[in-house]
């Protein structure tokens, strides 16, 4: 599959999950909803790895990796998020997650030595500016609180868990680690910390057998995490995370797209000039060349392979 469809794919899930999300908020627990759906994904694709022969058998180096990938991306960046969701509202949370962008461009360049450029910078700013934009009177309405700050804090935590997640996901694949094996291990890994966390918390392990929350449930398995996570991991181990991770500034306007589509939602002026300032900031990062994204171990494999080619010549 190509990079645009990946990227496409992956700003049309994450951008609707939100929707999904609303349906298992107030039964079940966020963290026993959290560790409902991974579970539920790990077991999926287990299945699928065994129906397609797909070997499933690692060292213990790359189930270290699989526990840090599903410590970061399966367990503590979400339960963050949901715990931040109940100090400041998701116009505040899109902005606060927004600056995962800049997280992943700094780690990039501290774990892999990926420089970004000129573009991927601007892009970067205007796509960041843009949610600010979009969300300005929902943020001017704010009072300044202990618990939105406290809210927000969360929130930037999450981001930067998340971030930190990108970074392994990355560095598994440099390595040579399978994307559809390393989200399986890395899924089962984060669902049981996460039932970990709830059980030590006290939650109860209960089920809401409504038709709204099995929905929600179904769809953020099979699209929110299976799907979606494939899509963008892969993107991310193509062009980097200081380009992939663009996706998170285009969920809002995707969300806004569908609350003006479905809900009556009305286009003002700063709504308009956010999302042109989110998708100016896309084109310019997506329209960065491929050399720029290239991170040292891609290279590095590359000059050996070719030199191990030279080699089989001579002989």
């Amino acid at each position: 599959m190509s990079n645009r469809f990946l990227y496409v794919l992956t700003v049309a899930i994450w951008g609707t999950t939100w929707i999904a999300i609303e349906y298992q908020l107030g039964v079940v627990a966020p963290e026993v909803s959290v560790f409902y759906r991974y579970a539920a994904a790990a077991s999926l694709l287990f299945v699928w790895c065994l129906t397609r022969g797909l070997p499933l058998r690692f060292d213990l180096r790359a189930h270290g990796r699989f526990v840090l990938l599903g410590l970061l991306l399966f367990c503590l960046n979400y339960i963050l998020t949901y715990y931040a969701q109940q100090y400041i509202t998701s116009a505040l949370t899109a902005i606060a997650f927004s600056t995962m962008l800049w997280m992943n461009i700094i780690n990039s360049r501290l774990f892999f030595g990926v420089r970004a450029g000129r573009r991927v910078i601007a892009g970067s700013l205007l796509g960041v500016s843009g949610i600010v934009v979009l969300f300005l009177p929902q943020v001017s309405a704010l009072s300044l609180s202990d618990a939105t700050a406290f809210g927000a804090a969360l929130c930037v935590f999450g981001a930067f868990i998340a971030s930190l997640g990108n970074m392994v996901s990355q560095g598994a694949q440099q390595a040579g680690l399978p994307i559809v094996q390393s989200n399986a291990w890395g899924m089962l890994y984060g669902s049981i910390l996460t039932g970990l966390i709830a059980f030590a918390q006290g939650q109860t392990f209960n089920f809401d057998w409504s038709v709204g929350y099995l929905g929600s449930l179904l769809y953020l398995i099979v699209f929110g995490s299976i799907a979606a996570f494939g899509a963008y991991l892969t993107l991310l181990g193509r062009i980097g995370a200081h380009r992939a991770g663009y996706a998170v500034v285009m969920f809002p306007v995707v969300a806004l797209v569908i609350s003006f589509l479905f809900e009556g939602l009305t286009l003002s002026a700063n709504i308009l000039a956010g999302i042109a300032l989110v998708i100016c900031g896309n084109l310019l990062i997506l329209g960065t060349g491929r050399r720029s994204a290239g991170p040292r171990g891609s290279r590095y494999r590359a000059t050996r392979s070719w030199s191990l080619a030279r080699e089989a010549e001579g002989r």
